[in-house]
């Protein structure tokens, strides 16, 4: 489901949805497709492949979004960082362990539907649909419209709607890498009190107390996570506020994890943490023909 845009399509988008001193479609890193945005509130990026944000931040204040420096930027292979969405499953497919992890969403080609401006916000939507390659390893009929929306605030919206005659379940994350000094020294505060699934310890259901800190690989779902969560980072704070999203998923490798990840830097662990909106395991979404539902993530910087 991945093949590189030529340049020539490049421009003939940007020619139908950029808006001047705004909002551009350039050929990105690797060539690949991106919508550029510099507004008087924000710069961003987002890549069609995946619907991929690759960077957000607000005017005055420092990055939030972190991508590895040996992320591959080639058609078809997963980008790491950013916020690759996940789905129609999370982590590895239930049924099929050759299966790709986390779903086809996050290597697939979107489709550029609207760039718009909304004052001084970008509002930016893409969209994918069911398609023969998307058969072969999901047989559903669905539509998924993104919508991201570029301000002072970053706010995103998955909504997936059953095109088809049958009912279907699906899992869904927003596996965003935050920007961070150092991870050894963050806090995450929201999640006090929630029981939460240790996936190193064998998916053990442990309960939270309070903040969460991190001193070896951690990878958790938590458990009915339905209130901000704010990650302290000693000069600034990043709140995440989710809708529709009964999972927070916590996640950072360490170093014994990002050594067996070939595109992450040797020291790039300490530079990030995913909190991650999901609704995932027994929180999966199902859709009757014709439902819709609609995932939202806004993130700001205190």
């Amino acid at each position: 489901m991945g093949a590189a845009m030529s340049a020539e399509m490049i421009d003939q988008l940007n020619e139908r949805f950029g808006i001047s001193g705004m909002a551009a479609v350039v050929a990105a890193r690797g060539g690949l497709a991106a919508v550029r945005i510099t507004s008087p509130l924000a710069s961003a990026e987002i890549y069609l492949q995946g619907a991929q944000v690759t960077s957000w931040q607000a005017t005055g204040t420092a990055e939030v979004i972190f991508m590895s420096e040996q992320s591959r930027w080639e058609p078809g292979k997963a980008i790491r960082g950013g916020i690759p969405i996940c789905f129609p499953w999370f982590g590895p497919k239930a049924d099929d362990s050759k299966a790709p992890q986390h779903g086809f969403a996050r290597t697939a080609e979107w489709q550029l539907e609207t760039i718009a401006a909304r004052g001084a916000e970008v509002v930016v939507t893409l969209a994918l649909e069911s398609s023969a390659a998307t058969r072969e390893l999901w047989p559903h009929e669905f539509r998924a419209v993104y919508r991201v929306t570029v301000g002072s605030e970053l706010k995103l919206e998955l909504s997936v709607t059953n095109s088809g005659q049958t009912p279907f379940s699906f899992e869904e994350a927003l596996h965003t890498y935050h920007a961070v000094s150092d991870v050894r020294q963050v806090r995450i505060t929201g999640l006090d009190g929630l029981r939460y699934l240790d996936k190193p310890d064998g998916y053990q259901e442990k309960s939270q107390q309070g903040e969460v800190a991190f001193t070896t690989l951690t990878d958790r779902v938590y458990l009915d996570a339905l209130e901000d969560a704010t990650i302290d980072d000693g000069s600034r704070q990043i709140v995440v506020h989710k809708e529709n999203s009964h999972n927070t998923v916590v996640w950072n490798p360490w170093i014994e994890g990002a050594s067996s990840l070939a595109d992450m830097g040797y020291e790039e662990w300490r530079e990030f943490v995913c909190v991650e909106a999901c609704n995932c395991r027994d929180a999966a979404i199902t859709l009757a023909p014709g439902a819709e539902h609609t995932m939202t993530v806004a993130i700001r910087v205190g």
